[in-house]
């Protein structure tokens, strides 16, 4: 039977190294403390992937987004383990004290991320960094809380019964990593899809919360006066409270933040497993917007423009009868190119197989895009792009379409690399072309320069135009901006055939409403003037976007 604490005569150790008083045997209480060590670090990955998803979505360029929040939160859990120190002459207390502040800053971590992106991103000026700023100091704020956890646990640990420090390391860390697994499938296989991000995120602070106070209130309660439990007690019960609250309020406020986004006209909002889509507008005689992870693909007033200057001239220059889109989804390249005589076959290799089901079934954006995917000339086949093109067979497209999002998105930036190019190139066939949607002419001329130097490291010769656009909101850059860019809104194409000499711009006799011959070399001539030479091309292990 444990002894109760005495106080330690001048000499002793401390009286918070002696044993704890537990209400139950030494060996459960040590498994209890394992068994907390394996939720809290379960909760804390999922807190870290929320904001690297969270930013990702919402400002886009994922790559430098979770290098932003692993740094820092890193960072900040060895700033937290120092803190911790001065906590351990009060391990239970300091410990039921910061996963109570941990659940209620991971919990709500998402919701306070989107409302300040919804409302404020929009403001420019000084707070025009304010939500990465905010992202930073959440990164901060729960690295140095999971930091700080580690510590306190161990002390924990030790005061049930003392063994090596190796030992009780090698226990702790084995639990820890197995949590950080199991919350690692939880957040993209359980709780983004079936809960989202921000009723996900809640109810992770929830289990945090119970899971820290059942092991302080109910383990080592007995190393906490009757104030602290109390204080304790209570203010868990105020976060759970909150979180609640929250969570009851999360779709209510899902939809207002949303209509802060993207406009009072927004109809469709899903997250498909692939990006989060929405439609807003296409009924009652409005403009149909489609939006990709916060980017506007598909402008109600632009769309027109882009797919014409995207398929046209591709299907002007030679042999048209089979044609592959790469991406697309939206089914609005396909309507331009199901307008020609002669296609016989059109091949949709699209990643989203939600994206298609809309294209499909949703009455405006079906009826944008004239509803192609009934013509049975369509095969659609969800995939990968670059994987797909992999296992193609060589020489069987007389056109190959690839509308696929900006370069400049860190996810796309292998659909613009020279293998990806090459692989293009081989399902080619005697004659055939291949158009490229390659980002902003204007704003972004390096990046558009460098996908038509990794077209000719591939062997294919480009030939590059341009066409206006009038929303503001159009993707010109890889990340997501709520606010308007200042700088002209153009698209650039290259129009590319294997071999050293580019194709010529010419379109044959199909009335179009916004492309001309005229407009169209002249748009090119104005894409020439922006050439930019020697930049290296970009492959899959040195990206150059």
């Amino acid at each position: 039977m444990i002894e109760p604490h005495a106080p330690a005569p001048p000499g002793c150790q401390p009286s918070w190294t002696a044993p704890a008083r537990l209400p139950v045997r030494p060996g459960t209480g040590r498994f209890l403390v394992l068994g907390c060590v394996f939720v809290c670090a379960a909760c804390g990955l999922v807190y870290e992937l929320e904001l690297v998803a969270f930013a990702s979505y919402l400002m886009g360029d994922s790559v430098t987004q979770a290098s932003v929040v692993l740094s820092v939160m890193v960072f900040a859990m060895g700033i937290g383990s120092l803190g911790a120190k001065r906590l351990r002459w009060h391990a239970a207390a300091g410990f039921g004290a910061i996963e109570t502040l941990l659940a209620l800053v991971g919990g709500c971590s998402a919701m306070a991320l989107y409302a300040v992106f919804a409302w404020t991103g929009g403001w420019g000026g000084v707070w025009a960094e304010g939500p990465r700023c905010l992202l930073v100091a959440f990164s901060l704020a729960i690295g140095l809380l999971i930091g700080a956890e580690v510590p306190l646990l161990m002390e924990l640990i030790q005061r049930i019964r003392r063994q090596d420090a190796g030992g009780a390391v090698a226990d702790l860390f084995a639990a820890d990593y197995v949590g950080a697994l199991v919350g690692g499938l939880a957040f993209p296989f359980l709780l983004l899809p079936v809960l989202g991000q921000l009723t996900g995120a809640l109810l992770t602070g929830t289990v945090n919360v119970v899971a820290g106070g059942a092991l302080v209130l109910g383990l080592f309660r007995r190393d906490l006066t009757r104030r602290a439990r109390w204080t304790l007690l209570l203010v868990g019960l105020t976060v759970l409270g909150v979180l609640a609250s929250a969570a009851a309020l999360a779709d209510e406020f899902e939809r207002a933040a949303r209509h802060a986004v993207y406009g009072k006209d927004v109809r469709v909002a899903e997250q498909t497993g692939v990006q989060e889509v929405v439609l807003a507008g296409g009924t009652d005689g409005k403009p149909l917007d489609l939006f990709l992870d916060g980017r506007l693909r598909v402008g109600g007033r632009d769309e027109r423009r882009y797919h014409e200057a995207l398929v046209h001239p591709a299907m002007s220059g030679g042999p048209h009868a089979r044609v592959l889109i790469l991406g697309g989804g939206d089914g609005l390249a396909a309507r331009e190119v199901l307008r020609r005589p002669g296609v016989r076959r059109l091949d949709i290799v699209e990643l989203d197989p939600g994206l298609l089901d809309l294209a499909r079934h949703d009455p405006g954006l079906a009826a944008v895009n004239r509803h192609a995917y009934d013509d049975p000339r369509v095969r659609t086949t969800t995939a990968d792009a670059l994987d797909w093109l992999r296992r193609a067979p060589p020489a069987r497209y007389d056109v190959v379409i690839a509308d696929l999002p900006d370069p400049g998105i860190t996810a796309s930036t292998k659909l613009y690399s020279q293998e990806f190019f090459g692989l293009a190139r081989r399902v080619l066939a005697p004659g055939g072309r291949l158009v490229v949607h390659a980002g902003s002419v204007t704003a972004r001329p390096r990046v558009f320069w460098t996908v038509a130097a990794t077209l000719r490291a591939a062997g294919l010769a480009g030939t590059p135009y341009r066409v206006l656009g009038h929303d503001s909101g159009f993707p010109a850059g890889p990340d997501r901006s709520a606010g308007a860019s200042g700088a002209p809104h153009d698209w650039g194409f290259l129009l590319a055939s294997p071999g050293a000499t580019p194709p010529p711009l010419r379109l044959t006799a199909v009335p179009l409403r916004t492309l001309t011959q005229a407009g169209l070399t002249a748009d090119a001539r104005a894409a020439q003037r922006t050439r930019i030479g020697g930049l290296p091309a970009s492959t899959l292990v040195h990206p150059r976007y």
